[in-house]
């Protein structure tokens, strides 16, 4: 994979700008970590070279000054809210989260249920968490906020808050994921601080929107498309430009809150100390970019794999046609068609030479290899194997699952579990191959290719079932397929 991004530049420019800002405030600093902290994948498709944890490997290096509280919504706690790249709920994240981060020597300080107004699954997450040995905060719900900024700014507003007590100078406020009150934390934090007399900061975090490159650069509308769910607009930062001359890129909410924010600011501090919501963001990213059409071309294949997925949504039921027309908008912008995804006319291709569903990977080296639906196997399954043989340079007609592999798998499955599907899916294709690769050298080589299928990308003919897109997500594959099933459903 070529290299877009430089990430050591990165951390080091990005770690030293939050040192900066941390001393413009009299060493205390609330950032608010817009994004993942880890596992930010997004990133690291249409930035090549970002590594999906650049952001927690930032902040281990500032791991003496800094301590985190984790923000999480009650309202999101009581409709049992779900990441959709994980399948687990807001507050089994908050969970995961405090694990990963002491795991890496990082200081989890606190939690705080924000938006609280009674709920019984907020209280029992309370109690659950204090259990653990966690200190849990309760912020309330503020009627009009953010305009009414007399009540916001007052003993009943943000006053009404418990004080989060913290101990360092830099406060890492994240959440499980968006809508989850982290700037309203760091805003209610700043108004107890300066009734105590302390002089604290606030800055922003944001990977995305890159402020310092073109409003329709291709990695800005990935971003989009992206958050087309939440219908984030980027737009140039009208404020920046008017106090610096300067053309900036922000989005529309940071836009659009910017005023009641710098009113909240001189009602807590006296004056606002940022100009523009751009002034707000330490985020360095947009310096690093060493090879723009790279990140470009990763962006625009971004957006090609968020137009599937929209579409998959709709065509399943539970999708939005703004947000799939939205998407096919900013394909159009990036100046890109599904086309450009090669893996898309050659899986198209091979459903029509063969009649039946078909699927499609494009390896590491640019080779192309298919997979066909066969009695034993679905496309997907049939591609992941001779993707495997290709990699392990193994004749495709040699055959590295032994029937003996196979025929247990299908009898459980149609005479004991009820199927009427005997193909094997991806995990049980696996599964196969694992048990054939106790005495098959090339079954064993086969298997030992594993790795790199990561960042392979994959598209089928038809909508895969959940096991299966699953899996190919465990492999770190990044798959599309057909808005279609390949038979027709009630």
């Amino acid at each position: 994979m070529k290299i877009g991004f430089d990430n050591e530049k990165y951390l080091k420019m990005q770690s030293e700008h939050i040192r900066e800002r941390i001393g413009k405030f009299h060493n205390k600093l609330y950032l608010e970590f817009g994004g993942k902290l880890f596992d930010d994948y997004h990133a690291s498709r249409v930035l090549p070279g970002f590594e999906p944890d650049s952001k927690l490997q930032m902040l281990m290096q500032l791991s003496e000054q800094a301590e985190i509280v984790i923000v999480i919504s009650a309202a999101d706690i009581d409709k049992n809210k779900v990441r959709g790249d994980l399948g687990i709920t807001y507050d089994m994240d908050v969970l995961r989260l405090i694990g990963e981060f002491r795991g890496r020597g990082l200081y989890v300080g606190s939690i705080c249920i924000t938006q609280y107004s009674g709920q019984e699954s907020a209280d029992n997450f309370r109690k659950y968490l204090e259990k653990l040995g966690m200190k849990v905060y309760m912020h309330y719900v503020i009627p009009g906020y953010p305009s009414n900024t007399a009540l916001i700014v007052s003993d009943e507003g943000y006053g009404k808050n418990d004080y989060i007590e913290t101990t360092r100078p830099l406060v890492v406020v994240t959440a499980p994921g968006p809508g989850s009150g982290k700037m309203a934390t760091c805003l209610s934090q700043l108004y107890h601080e300066y009734k105590r007399g302390i002089n604290a900061g606030y800055a922003k975090f944001e990977t995305f929107p890159i402020w310092n490159i073109p409003l329709k650069h291709p990695v800005n509308l990935a971003y989009e498309a992206a958050t087309a769910d939440l219908n984030d607009v980027n737009m140039i930062d009208p404020f920046h430009l008017e106090a610096y001359g300067v053309t900036t890129v922000n989005y529309n909410r940071d836009v659009e809150i910017f005023p009641v924010l710098q009113t909240i600011f001189e009602k807590i501090i006296g004056e606002s100390p940022y100009k523009s919501p751009t002034d707000m963001g330490v985020n360095m990213a947009g310096n690093c970019i060493v090879d723009d059409e790279v990140c470009c071309e990763a962006s625009r294949q971004e957006i090609i794999r968020r137009y599937y997925k929209a579409m998959n949504a709709l065509a399943a039921g539970n999708g939005r046609e703004d947000e799939a027309f939205k998407i096919e908008l900013l394909l159009k912008q990036a100046h890109a068609t599904v086309e450009d995804r090669k893996v898309v006319p050659a899986a198209l291709k091979k459903e029509a030479d063969t009649g039946a569903p078909a699927a499609a990977m494009e390896l590491p080296d640019g080779r192309i290899v298919y997979g066909k639906t066969s009695d034993l196997l679905g496309p997907s399954s049939a591609l992941l194997l001779n993707a495997l043989k290709e990699l392990a340079g193994i004749d495709h007609k040699n055959h590295v699952i032994s029937p003996d592999a196979l025929r247990p798998i299908q009898t459980l499955k149609t005479k004991y579990l009820g199927s009427k599907n005997p193909r094997l899916h991806t995990d049980e294709t696996l599964i196969a191959l694992s048990i054939s690769a106790a005495d098959n050298p090339e079954a064993r080589l086969s298997l030992e290719q594993i790795p790199n299928l990561k960042g392979c990308q994959a598209h089928s003919s038809v909508m895969l079932s959940a096991v299966d897109i699953q899996e190919l997500r465990r492999l770190g594959i990044e798959f599309t397929s057909e808005p279609k099933f390949e038979k027709k459903r009630i």
